[in-house]
Protein backbone atom coordinates (compact mmCIF):
# COMPACT_ATOMS: atom_id res chain seq x y z
CA UNK A 1 0.00 0.00 0.00
CA UNK A 2 1.07 3.54 -0.70
CA UNK A 3 -0.13 6.80 0.77
CA UNK A 4 -1.51 9.45 -1.58
CA UNK A 5 1.65 11.54 -1.25
CA UNK A 6 3.80 8.55 -2.33
CA UNK A 7 1.76 7.90 -5.51
CA UNK A 8 3.55 9.10 -8.66
CA UNK A 9 2.50 9.87 -12.22
CA UNK A 10 2.12 6.62 -14.17
CA UNK A 11 1.22 4.51 -11.11
CA UNK A 12 -1.98 2.48 -11.28
CA UNK A 13 -4.02 2.50 -8.07
CA UNK A 14 -7.37 1.06 -6.98
CA UNK A 15 -9.99 3.73 -6.23
CA UNK A 16 -13.45 2.39 -5.27
CA UNK A 17 -12.69 -0.98 -6.96
CA UNK A 18 -11.66 0.73 -10.23
CA UNK A 19 -8.10 0.64 -11.59
CA UNK A 20 -7.00 4.23 -12.17
CA UNK A 21 -3.80 5.40 -13.88
CA UNK A 22 -2.42 8.64 -12.40
CA UNK A 23 -1.76 11.34 -15.01
CA UNK A 24 -1.03 14.20 -12.60
CA UNK A 25 -0.30 14.32 -8.87
CA UNK A 26 0.04 17.59 -7.01
CA UNK A 27 0.91 17.82 -3.31
CA UNK A 28 -0.46 20.88 -1.43
CA UNK A 29 -1.15 22.10 2.06
CA UNK A 30 -4.76 23.25 2.45
CA UNK A 31 -5.11 26.93 3.45
CA UNK A 32 -8.89 27.02 3.75
CA UNK A 33 -11.78 25.22 5.40
CA UNK A 34 -11.99 23.43 8.71
CA UNK A 35 -8.77 21.52 8.22
CA UNK A 36 -6.30 24.34 7.68
CA UNK A 37 -2.71 23.23 7.09
CA UNK A 38 -3.86 19.69 6.24
CA UNK A 39 -1.76 18.04 3.55
CA UNK A 40 -3.74 17.10 0.43
CA UNK A 41 -2.93 15.52 -2.92
CA UNK A 42 -4.84 16.55 -6.03
CA UNK A 43 -4.79 13.78 -8.67
CA UNK A 44 -5.90 13.65 -12.27
CA UNK A 45 -6.64 10.02 -13.14
CA UNK A 46 -8.06 7.90 -15.97
CA UNK A 47 -10.14 4.80 -15.37
CA UNK A 48 -8.47 1.90 -17.21
CA UNK A 49 -11.75 0.08 -17.79
CA UNK A 50 -14.00 2.94 -18.94
CA UNK A 51 -11.47 5.51 -20.14
CA UNK A 52 -13.16 8.28 -18.12
CA UNK A 53 -10.90 10.98 -16.68
CA UNK A 54 -11.46 12.50 -13.26
CA UNK A 55 -9.79 14.93 -10.84
CA UNK A 56 -10.00 14.08 -7.15
CA UNK A 57 -8.54 15.48 -3.94
CA UNK A 58 -7.26 13.02 -1.32
CA UNK A 59 -5.77 13.45 2.13
CA UNK A 60 -2.00 12.90 1.94
CA UNK A 61 -2.36 9.95 4.35
CA UNK A 62 -5.08 8.11 2.35
CA UNK A 63 -3.85 4.64 1.38
CA UNK A 64 -4.12 2.93 -2.00
CA UNK A 65 -3.31 -0.50 -3.40
CA UNK A 66 -0.71 -0.19 -6.14
CA UNK A 67 -1.41 -2.39 -9.17
CA UNK A 68 1.28 -3.78 -11.44
CA UNK A 69 -0.06 -4.21 -14.96
CA UNK A 70 1.28 -6.76 -17.39
CA UNK A 71 2.51 -5.49 -20.77
CA UNK A 72 3.28 -7.42 -23.91
CA UNK A 73 5.10 -6.24 -27.04
CA UNK A 74 2.83 -6.45 -30.07
CA UNK A 75 2.46 -5.21 -33.64
CA UNK A 76 -0.68 -3.51 -34.93
CA UNK A 77 -2.22 -5.74 -37.57
CA UNK A 78 -5.63 -4.41 -38.68
CA UNK A 79 -8.92 -2.79 -37.71
CA UNK A 80 -12.12 -4.90 -37.64
CA UNK A 81 -15.01 -2.71 -36.45
CA UNK A 82 -15.16 -2.09 -33.45
CA UNK A 83 -11.81 -3.70 -32.50
CA UNK A 84 -8.16 -3.05 -33.23
CA UNK A 85 -6.24 -6.30 -33.70
CA UNK A 86 -2.65 -6.76 -32.48
CA UNK A 87 -0.30 -9.75 -32.82
CA UNK A 88 2.60 -10.75 -30.58
CA UNK A 89 5.78 -12.59 -31.63
CA UNK A 90 4.04 -15.99 -31.31
CA UNK A 91 1.14 -14.75 -33.48
CA UNK A 92 -1.30 -14.63 -30.56
CA UNK A 93 -4.07 -12.18 -31.37
CA UNK A 94 -5.32 -9.45 -28.99
CA UNK A 95 -8.41 -7.32 -29.60
CA UNK A 96 -8.86 -3.88 -28.10
CA UNK A 97 -12.09 -1.94 -28.49
CA UNK A 98 -11.96 1.39 -30.30
CA UNK A 99 -13.20 3.19 -27.16
CA UNK A 100 -10.15 1.95 -25.20
CA UNK A 101 -7.61 3.09 -27.79
CA UNK A 102 -7.76 6.73 -26.69
CA UNK A 103 -4.96 9.00 -27.91
CA UNK A 104 -3.07 6.10 -29.54
CA UNK A 105 -5.27 6.49 -32.64
CA UNK A 106 -3.52 9.78 -33.44
CA UNK A 107 -0.33 7.90 -34.36
CA UNK A 108 -1.29 4.25 -34.99
CA UNK A 109 -0.21 2.84 -38.37
CA UNK A 110 -0.16 -0.67 -39.88
CA UNK A 111 2.79 -2.71 -38.63
CA UNK A 112 3.55 -0.31 -35.77
CA UNK A 113 5.17 -1.86 -32.69
CA UNK A 114 3.64 -0.97 -29.32
CA UNK A 115 2.64 -2.54 -25.99
CA UNK A 116 -0.74 -4.00 -25.05
CA UNK A 117 -1.60 -3.43 -21.39
CA UNK A 118 -3.43 -6.21 -19.52
CA UNK A 119 -5.58 -5.96 -16.39
CA UNK A 120 -6.61 -9.32 -14.89
CA UNK A 121 -5.53 -11.08 -18.13
CA UNK A 122 -7.79 -8.86 -20.26
CA UNK A 123 -6.23 -6.51 -22.85
CA UNK A 124 -7.45 -3.02 -21.91
CA UNK A 125 -5.30 -0.45 -23.70
CA UNK A 126 -2.29 0.28 -25.90
CA UNK A 127 0.89 2.13 -25.01
CA UNK A 128 2.84 3.71 -27.84
CA UNK A 129 6.56 4.43 -27.85
CA UNK A 130 7.39 7.85 -26.31
CA UNK A 131 8.08 9.25 -29.77
CA UNK A 132 7.25 8.33 -33.35
CA UNK A 133 8.49 9.50 -36.75
CA UNK A 134 5.78 10.51 -39.20
CA UNK A 135 5.71 12.22 -42.59
CA UNK A 136 3.93 15.55 -43.00
CA UNK A 137 1.19 14.97 -45.57
CA UNK A 138 0.11 18.61 -45.75
CA UNK A 139 1.20 22.00 -44.45
CA UNK A 140 0.92 25.54 -45.78
CA UNK A 141 4.09 27.05 -47.23
CA UNK A 142 5.88 29.47 -44.91
CA UNK A 143 5.15 33.16 -45.41
CA UNK A 144 8.39 35.07 -45.92
CA UNK A 145 9.08 37.56 -43.15
CA UNK A 146 6.54 36.03 -40.74
CA UNK A 147 8.85 35.99 -37.70
CA UNK A 148 7.13 38.47 -35.41
CA UNK A 149 7.55 36.30 -32.33
CA UNK A 150 10.61 34.18 -31.64
CA UNK A 151 9.12 30.70 -32.13
CA UNK A 152 6.76 30.81 -35.08
CA UNK A 153 4.67 27.70 -35.73
CA UNK A 154 2.19 26.57 -38.38
CA UNK A 155 -0.39 23.79 -38.70
CA UNK A 156 0.66 20.45 -40.24
CA UNK A 157 -1.15 17.17 -40.88
CA UNK A 158 0.29 13.63 -40.76
CA UNK A 159 -0.97 10.43 -42.47
CA UNK A 160 -3.42 9.59 -39.64
CA UNK A 161 -5.10 13.01 -40.15
CA UNK A 162 -3.76 14.21 -36.79
CA UNK A 163 -2.85 17.90 -36.87
CA UNK A 164 -0.10 19.53 -34.84
CA UNK A 165 1.97 22.70 -34.80
CA UNK A 166 5.42 22.60 -36.45
CA UNK A 167 8.13 25.23 -37.08
CA UNK A 168 7.93 27.30 -40.27
CA UNK A 169 10.84 25.49 -41.93
CA UNK A 170 8.91 22.16 -42.03
CA UNK A 171 7.37 21.33 -45.40
CA UNK A 172 5.04 18.72 -46.88
CA UNK A 173 7.00 15.47 -47.26
CA UNK A 174 9.36 16.14 -44.33
CA UNK A 175 9.69 13.44 -41.68
CA UNK A 176 9.31 14.72 -38.12
CA UNK A 177 9.62 13.21 -34.66
CA UNK A 178 6.53 13.65 -32.46
CA UNK A 179 6.26 13.15 -28.68
CA UNK A 180 3.26 10.80 -28.20
CA UNK A 181 2.74 11.95 -24.60
CA UNK A 182 2.46 15.69 -25.31
CA UNK A 183 1.49 15.50 -29.03
CA UNK A 184 4.19 18.05 -29.82
CA UNK A 185 6.82 18.34 -32.53
CA UNK A 186 10.29 17.34 -31.30
CA UNK A 187 12.54 17.69 -34.38
CA UNK A 188 12.91 17.10 -38.08
CA UNK A 189 14.39 13.75 -39.14
CA UNK A 190 16.69 13.36 -42.14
Amino acid sequence: MKTAQEVRVGNVIMVDSSPMVVHKSEYNVSKSGRRQNAAIVKMKMRNLLTGNTTETIFQATDKFDLIILEKKEVTFSYFAEPNYIFLDAEFNQYEIEKDNMGEALKFLEDGMECDVVFYEDKPISVELPNSVVREITYTEPAVKGDTTSGKVLKQAKISTDFELMVPLFCETGDKIEIDTRTFEYKNRVK
